[in-house]
């Protein structure tokens, strides 16, 4: 959520917000039920000190004539009071649903652009493999080895659903583990063990409500929500809490199964596991001082982690810095990345080789006002911390590369290295 008072002040830094994120909402509208809702406020108040006053008065009147006329007037102040009040209310919840609607404006130096199509390529690593062979898509290496069974999982839970067998299952837990052991062995994150099923409130807090909400699950019966991302659990953990500084910032890492319905993506990418309704990820949030540079600072840092393992993995990637357009309402800034697959690649053009598999994002108090998290700082102050996210790893997207990138010519598939550990130091798939 935005803060009301920089809305007041700078209307116009926020009409620009919205339209360079291609969100639309009022802000004029936003600002007049505010003003209707202070008006109210103002009026409620004042009733309800003359009702008070006008109490006092009763108490101390001697005469029945006089005192009948006053309990008279007393009731008069009393519905104007209650009208008041409820007039106030209305428009304060008219007022934060409006609130939560309003973006957050996307940081200066983020390119405006209207989609994904105009993001930014801000690096490469790795050279992308050259086959001397036919080479195979992921789905085609994974039905041949009998790793993982499409038709079974359409089969049980609908479109977008798969199986993993044997060591198809044992590469997903594998590199769930890697990211896992890297966050809490070398950068000293905590892990936690997080709910998948929430309150709307948590969603709300987090951000991904309303926007979003048609690519969450609703468990009806129990007004509960499927998470489609530990970023939920993680940065609510504290929610209406003041911390105190000392004990920011807080590293957090949690492994869960997420779920997203896929909205609006009829037809796209509907074969094999790019695009799927559920999946696993290690995700990262850091929860720290409100201070821009240090947010800045913790984005490229928590961006190096996600290199960090694609690096570990030798999988050829790109950084992308995200344009205003593809940032969602909440991020002031995010970076893609993008790791290579050979086989979408269309031949021609290298860009369409590369397929979304991590982004980084920081969202500086967005979040912590919605979920009023704070920390009281050494001068005794008190104020809203700041927010981070990024992915470690999801499994099964991250499986296509490293099957696409790691296939032999007999079929087979090379075990990378750093995930031998994991699987009793098997080195081929076959």
């Amino acid at each position: 959520m935005i803060d009301l008072k920089d809305l007041r002040e700078r209307p116009d830094y926020y009409r620009t917000g919205a339209l360079n994120k291609n969100v639309t909402i009022d802000i004029d509208a936003v600002l007049s039920l505010d003003a209707q809702q202070r008006t109210a406020q103002t009026e409620f108040e004042t009733l309800r000190a003359q009702q008070n006053a006008a109490g006092e008065k009763i108490a101390k009147l001697k005469d029945p004539a006089e005192k009948k006329t006053a309990v008279g007037e007393m009731a008069q102040l009393k519905v104007g009071v209650k009208d008041a009040e409820e007039r106030a209310k209305g428009f304060a919840r008219d007022l934060e649903i409006q609130l939560l609607r309003i973006p957050q404006p996307a940081d200066p130096d983020v390119p405006v652009g209207k989609d994904a199509t105009q993001n930014v390529v801000a690096r490469h690593w790795g050279e992308p493999k050259q086959f001397d062979f036919p080479a195979k898509s992921h789905a085609d290496l994974a039905r041949a080895l009998g790793i993982v069974d499409f038709d079974a999982g359409v089969k049980l839970a609908g479109s977008r659903s798969y199986m993993l067998l044997g060591a198809g299952a044992e590469l997903h837990n594998a590199v769930l583990r890697l990211a896992v052991d890297m966050m809490i062995r070398q950068h000293g994150f905590t892990q936690v063990n997080v709910p998948v099923l929430v309150r709307e409130e948590a969603m709300i807090g987090t951000g991904f409500f309303p926007a979003g909400r048609e690519q969450t699950y609703h468990v009806t019966e129990d007004n509960l929500f499927l998470t489609g991302t530990a970023e939920v659990g993680l940065t609510a953990l504290h929610i209406g809490q003041t911390l105190s500084e000392e004990q920011l910032p807080l590293k957090y890492t949690a492994v869960s199964t997420c779920f997203r319905r896929e909205a609006g993506t009829y037809g796209k990418d509907t074969a094999g596991l790019y695009r799927v309704h559920q999946f696993d990820k290690v995700e990262q949030v850091v929860i720290c001082k409100n201070d821009e540079q240090e947010s800045r600072r913790w984005h490229e840092t928590m961006l190096g982690y996600s290199e960090q393992l694609l690096q570990t993995l030798e999988l050829p990637y790109r950084v992308i810095t995200c344009c205003s357009g593809d940032l969602g309402v909440k991020n002031a800034a995010m970076y893609d990345v993008e790791t290579w697959m050979p086989s979408r690649f269309d031949g021609k053009d290298r860009a369409t080789g590369y397929g979304e598999t991590h982004s980084a994002s920081r969202l500086y108090e967005f979040q912590a006002r919605r979920l009023n998290l704070r920390y009281k700082t050494s001068d005794g102050k008190t104020k809203f911390v700041h927010t981070l996210n990024n992915t470690v790893v999801a499994s099964p997207r991250i499986l296509i590369p490293i099957l696409e990138n790691y296939q032999n010519a007999d079929g087979t598939v090379t075990v990378p290295k750093a995930l031998r550990p994991y699987m009793g130091g098997r080195e081929q798939i076959g």
